[in-house]
Formats: structure tokens, C-alpha cells, sequence
């Protein structure tokens, strides 16, 4: 895997985009982080998780991005430096791409603060070639499969619900209508 690391007068850093589980649970350690969101792609509840959130018999719906050229996804951006790039790679390389089916792929974050300008970001996308992808399905196809996984992480559900905390609590303007309408389907479900 090619990475570009920023350098400036201070040591080297990565910039990381999570946009799922990321968002609330990076698990590696960073300098800062950033709120904003990437253009060109949507989140959707696509891709398969046969180990965190689901098994090999009923593998749980995690997001990944799927390619809108009218579309923006939110979530967090993470600064790795020099000495924590190399452990941090090593933890997301194994948690997304070993056991989640994840490629890498270079983007374009914009910060929400409006002083800072864009950056490149290492992002993890599952792709449709991924033995474990799903693909679409209707809402009240996908909280069905939500409502009834659980993996080594946790339930499935525990995941659908505190990315749409993070999205209300973060960025409270944004309209995720694919998140949020399989958040009430789930919750019609099991309440």
C-alpha cells in the first residue's frame, strides 16, 4: 500500500477518514481530529461483517462508501504522526482490511471549520468485489438483518445507534436519510 504523508516543519503525519465505527471508536492513538466530510461518495449499510458485528452463519450490515458524485459523507478525520502511524496502520489494516474486506484509498477531507482547508485522507472502502458485501436492500430489509446480529464487538444494533448519535450530535444540519430511515425501521422492531 502507497501512502502520501504529509510533511511540514513538524514531524510527518497521516490524515485518517472514518465515516462508520471510526467515528466513536478509532481504538488507535492520533494527535487531533477533525469533524467534516469527503464529496463523491454516499454511506450506505452495504457490506457484510462476518467477526464485529455479526458471524460467518448471519454476518451483521456495517457502512461503507459507495461512489455519488452528488453526495458528501460526514464523519471524523484523525492526524496520525510519525511515531504513531505505523502502529495505527498496522491496528486498521488488520481491524478494516484483514478482518472487514476494506481496500484504502486516498480522498479529499474538508474540515467543518471553515479556516482550515481541505486535506488528503487515507479512507476504507468496501467494494462490491468483496466476498462479504451485501449490497442494497430496502430499509426494513437491512434493520431486519441489524436487529438480529451480534458479533465479538457487540449487537449490530449498537452500532447503527451510535453512528446516528454521532450524526445528530455532530453534525445536527446534515440529512443522512439512508442512516436515519434504517435507524427507525430497527427501532419499530425491537421496541
Amino acid at each position: 500500500m502507497k501512502l502520501l504523508v504529509i510533511t511540514t516543519s513538524e514531524k510527518p503525519s497521516l490524515w485518517i477518514f472514518g465515516y462508520g465505527s471510526l467515528v466513536w471508536k478509532p481504538d488507535f492513538k492520533y494527535k487531533r481530529s477533525k469533524v467534516g466530510y469527503i464529496e463523491g461518495y454516499s454511506r450506505r449499510f452495504w457490506h457484510g461483517d462476518n467477526f464485529h458485528r455479526g458471524d460467518k452463519d448471519m454476518p451483521g450490515r456495517v457502512v461503507t462508501l459507495v461512489e455519488d458524485h452528488d453526495a458528501c459523507t460526514w464523519g471524523v478525520a484523525y492526524e496520525v504522526t510519525d511515531s504513531q502511524m505505523e502502529e495505527s496502520l498496522q491496528y486498521l489494516n488488520v481491524r478494516e482490511a484483514v478482518l472487514g474486506g476494506y481496500v484504502t484509498k486516498m480522498v479529499e477531507f474538508t474540515p467543518r471549520e471553515k479556516c482550515h482547508g481541505s486535506l488528503l485522507a487515507l479512507v476504507y472502502i468496501a467494494t462490491s468485489d468483496n466476498p462479504i458485501y451485501l449490497g442494497p436492500a430496502t430499509p426494513t430489509d437491512i434493520a431486519a438483518q441489524i436487529a438480529i446480529c451480534r458479533g465479538n464487538t457487540g449487537h449490530n444494533i449498537e452500532y447503527l445507534l451510535r453512528l446516528a448519535e454521532f450524526m445528530r450530535l455532530y453534525c445536527p444540519e446534515v440529512e443522512d436519510d439512508h442512516l436515519f430511515s434504517i435507524e427507525a425501521a430497527t427501532l419499530a422492531l425491537v421496541i
